[in-house]
């Protein structure tokens, strides 16, 4: 464990005269809720919620050969993202495992920004380092140059809308558009992780605090409050989006994870991981591995990671992530089951929570989709 204090974000203060709880996130300061985690929560599926995802990793790749480069480097197809597009994709190692999954935008016929998780922002930076040997593309560090904040839920469209002039109904779901919200220049992306429609935006860690302000007081009519990091994780799981070290490891390939979509086997040229990569799909056909599955619980017991499903006193799998689901009202869990017991309303599936064997019905994910 490094004995170094955790790094904090531009917001830190304004956080703290906010009254939230902060934790050490990936080595950062972090507001995990700054009231009632559950009212946060419900504001983001309602209303809408402000966050601080500046402990994200920003990576900016550029050169005349960046698209190239990226196609190597990432298991996607980078090179056919247009400009002002995002797309999710995944890093993996040569053995196929998923080092991280990651946002990449295209802001350039020349220019990226691969967005990274704040755990591997490290590993995923050391990686695409490593791999930009021979090409003409240099791969940038600008994890200090952003600070991120975003606004997410069905009223965050309007209120955007009141700080800027840039053409939110033409941006598209995983687009991104330079712009100008309440006089600060940003990077103004339609992406998020909460299954919610909103927005992401990326601008100069010095501007951090008078956006936040502004978007708080665009906000104040329709019910904005600012959210921590444990709604954003509820949020998340109900959508049944993955997260990293949970659902996504350097021990499953995307076609463990149910995301084998996001290899791109017919791009130009090799990437590292290709060859693992067709092993793994050529099996996960044959020989499915376990699936991602939903589980929403018949009682009260909150699973959690790590927990035992099991099914006629045998161990089928295993909790990913598990959390009181504040739009269902009952306890729900991602988990890893055998193919067998992951059909929606396979009977006898329970999770062994502490030595007791708690009802649980299987159902497809996500558990929650907003109505468009």
């Amino acid at each position: 464990m490094s004995s170094s204090e955790p790094r904090r974000t531009a917001l830190d203060a304004l956080h703290r005269s906010l009254g939230a709880t902060m934790t050490d996130f990936a080595g950062w300061d972090m507001p995990l809720r700054y009231g009632s985690e559950r009212d946060e929560h419900n504001a983001v599926r309602t209303r809408a919620g402000l966050f601080d995802l500046s402990h994200m990793g920003e990576i900016t790749v550029t050169g005349a050969q960046a698209a190239a480069f990226l196609n190597h480097a990432l298991v996607g197809n980078i090179a056919s993202v247009g400009v002002g597009r995002a797309r999710y994709t995944m890093i993996c190692r040569a053995d196929g495992g998923i080092l991280d999954d990651l946002i990449v935008y295209r802001l350039d016929e020349t220019e990226y920004m691969v967005v990274a998780n704040a755990s591997n922002a490290q590993v995923v930076l050391d990686a695409l380092t490593a791999r930009v040997a021979g090409f003409d593309a240099e791969v940038r560090d600008d994890r200090d140059a952003y600070a991120l904040i975003a606004v997410q839920g069905p009223e965050s469209p309007g209120i955007l809308k009141s700080l800027t002039d840039a053409d939110l109904d033409g941006l598209k779901y995983y687009a991104g558009l330079p712009g100008t919200v309440a006089g600060v220049p940003a990077l103004i992306a339609r992406t998020g992780y909460t299954g919610e429609d909103g927005f992401e935006l990326f601008v100069k860690p010095e501007h951090a605090v008078e956006l936040w302000q502004a978007l708080t007081e665009a906000g104040q009519g329709v019910g904005l409050v600012p959210c921590g990091l444990s709604c954003r994780d509820t949020l998340r799981l109900e959508a049944g989006m993955p997260l990293y070290g949970n659902e996504l490891s350097t021990s499953l390939t995307p076609f463990d994870a149910g995301l084998g979509r996001v290899v791109k086997f017919e791009k130009e040229g090799d990437f590292v991981g290709r060859e693992a990569l067709q092993a793994a799909a050529a099996k996960a056909e044959t020989n499915p591995p376990r699936v991602l599955v939903g589980l929403v619980a018949e009682g009260r017991r909150v699973p959690r990671s790590g927990y035992p499903v099991v099914a006629g006193g045998e161990v089928i799998g295993e909790v990913t992530s598990g959390a009181p689901s504040p739009t269902l009202g009952k306890p729900i869990a991602m988990a890893y089951v055998d193919a067998a017991h992951a059909a929606p309303g396979t009977p006898g599936v329970g999770v062994d929570i502490r030595g007791s064997h708690e009802p649980y019905e299987v159902v497809a994910l996500p558990f929650y989709k907003r109505q468009k």
